[in-house]
This record gives C-alpha cells, structure tokens and sequence, in this order.
C-alpha cells in the first residue's frame, strides 16, 4: 500500500521526521507541496483542539486523508507551560527566544521535570481519530546539541544522558513523542485495512 497523507504544516523538519517514521508505505504531503499558504489559525485551547483544526482545514481544502498534528513541551514547575503556546512562548518559531525564557523562568527552579506531546488528529471522510504520545524527561540549565528543532537543545529524556538535540535522528526518532503518537496511527490504520 502506498498511502498519500496531507500533514498539515509547513515545517520541513516535521514532514521529514513524518516520513522517516512512517516509512515507504506513506508518501508524506506538506502544505508548501499543495501550494496552501493560508494561515490556519489555531485558536483552540487544546492539543487536541488544534490538532484537529488543521486536519480538518487540510481535508476540507484537498479531500486527501490529512493528518494535524500539535505538540508543545509542558514544563511541570511552570504549570504545564509553554503547553500549547510552545511555538510562539516568547516570539513566533523564535526558538532560541523561546528556549531563553523557559530557562530564564526556571532559574533556581530544583524540580526540572518536564514532558513533550504530541497529539495527532487524523481527519478523513469519517471525520477525527486521535493519537497521543509523550516523552518525560528534564530541562538543562543550558542549551547543548544543535540536531533537532524546537526545545531540542534543552530537553534531556528520561533514562538518557544527552539533549534530543544531541542525538542522531534515527536515536531520537526511536523515542519522540511524535513517533508514539505516530505508532498508534499505524496500528490504527493496520486495524482499518
């Protein structure tokens, strides 16, 4: 089976990510190659909420198969912020802004604890099915590495001694809470063959 899926974003990172997870059975669509460029506005007050105002953007618009996906670093002594405003915490996609202000707030903070989520929305003639994955872990007092995106640099799983930003893409990828979330799509979709 080859697949095409419409992930709602224009992120490059992502779609590779996307398509390095989900293998040669998909062919992973962007936005930027059905040359969509309006802005979906995510005004919604939760992973799940967001996810699915792309995924059905994206359907809507195209009629493929679409995938929206929202993800954000929640740190526990923040009250789960960043949370859904992750991308856009001190600047939009600034995220050595971003990264300078969770560090700048957790100064003299001992309890470093924080996850990183993914919630997928599948969305198709069907309508929305869920997927959620998680990675725990904790943030440094400093950025190290310079793979990955987002709050990669500062974001140490647990169980690991290096950043995801230190890691190879293959490593982090085996782990990320967007390849759990993914993993739960697959076996849905094994489910709906």
């Amino acid at each position: 089976m080859n697949m095409e899926l419409l992930v709602a974003t224009h992120n490059i990172h992502k779609k590779e990510e996307i398509q390095q997870i989900l293998g040669n059975d998909f062919t992973v669509k962007s936005l930027t190659d059905y040359n969509i460029h309006e802005e979906i506005v995510e005004d919604g007050d939760s992973f799940n909420a967001n996810a699915l105002i792309k995924a059905k953007y994206c359907f809507e618009k195209t009629g493929i198969p679409s995938l929206g996906d929202d993800s954000g670093l929640a740190v526990e002594a923040l009250d789960g912020r960043p949370g859904i405003f992750s991308a856009r915490y001190a600047g939009d996609h600034d995220f050595a802004k971003n990264m300078e202000k969770v560090l700048g707030e957790l100064e003299g903070e001992d309890n470093r604890k924080a996850y990183f989520i993914t919630v997928l929305c599948y969305y198709d003639e069907n309508g929305a099915r869920y997927f959620e994955g998680r990675v725990h872990g904790n943030i440094l007092t400093e950025n190290k590495g310079h793979k990955g995106f987002g709050y990669d640099p500062i974001f140490v799983p647990q169980g690991y001694d290096r950043t995801f930003a230190e890691m190879n893409p293959d490593d982090k990828n085996k782990i990320s809470h967007r390849k759990q979330a993914l993993d739960l799509f697959l076996d849905f979709l094994k489910v709906k063959d």
